[in-house]
């Protein structure tokens, strides 16, 4: 999620620039101030340690009121399904353009792999989101939704897995599939409990050999 740039001021038909306005904030388009109160979100979450994030403290990042964040989500756990629908575009947008591009087999999945490890860690606010660590204090449906998630995934490395093996699944490409998924949760969660030190490309390819 990148965050949006503030307009320069536009110049007067006499080539010069107009004196700064008095501070009159410019409102923002529909769904603008949505994607806002996300990104803040997002970036409260990359600081290292951050402990449990309020409502209070998201709305004084923003400088508006908790009765304005509320205007645009029900409640904060609508906040976190937003940043979880995000990654799940993301991902699965990403997942799709890979199988359609590649021929299925061990290396499709190791691309897979290596694309939800170089996510990660380009993100690392979605990070603590889908390891969980920032659901902890959060509606329990939320993480559920993550662990679904990483169902889906393990679901789309079997199925390029299983072109290896034949036409139907066969308990090897379950077997690596699951050992393959279960390596991109554990460098993900060393990734965020390590504060975001530990980069969970670390040898990845020696480690995707190893595996594939």
């Amino acid at each position: 999620m990148s965050h949006a740039e503030l307009d320069a001021p536009e110049p007067t038909p006499g080539g010069e620039t107009p004196a700064a306005a008095p501070a009159a904030r410019k409102r923002p388009k529909p769904g603008e101030r949505r994607v806002q109160i996300l990104q803040a979100l997002a970036t409260m979450l990359e600081q290292p340690g951050a402990e449990r994030i309020t409502t209070a403290a998201l709305a004084a990042r923003l400088e508006v009121s908790e009765a304005a964040l509320y205007r645009h989500f029900a409640s904060k756990a609508q906040m976190f399904e937003g940043l979880i629908e995000f990654i799940e575009q993301s991902v699965f947008t990403l997942i799709n353009q890979i199988t359609e591009r590649e021929a299925a087999g061990p290396s499709q999945a190791g691309r897979i792999v290596t694309m939800l490890i170089q996510f990660a860690e380009k993100n690392p606010g979605m990070t603590r989101v889908m390891v969980g660590d920032a659901l902890v204090f959060e509606n329990e449906r939320l993480q559920q939704r993550m662990n679904q998630f990483f169902d889906k995934v393990e679901a789309s490395l079997k199925q390029c897995l299983r072109a290896a093996d034949g036409a139907t699944p066969t308990v090897d490409a379950q077997v690596r599939a699951s050992v393959m998924t279960a390596f991109i949760v554990g460098r993900l969660q060393r990734f965020a409990r390590s504060g975001f030190k530990r980069v969970p490309s670390e040898h990845l390819e020696a480690s995707l050999s190893r595996m594939l």
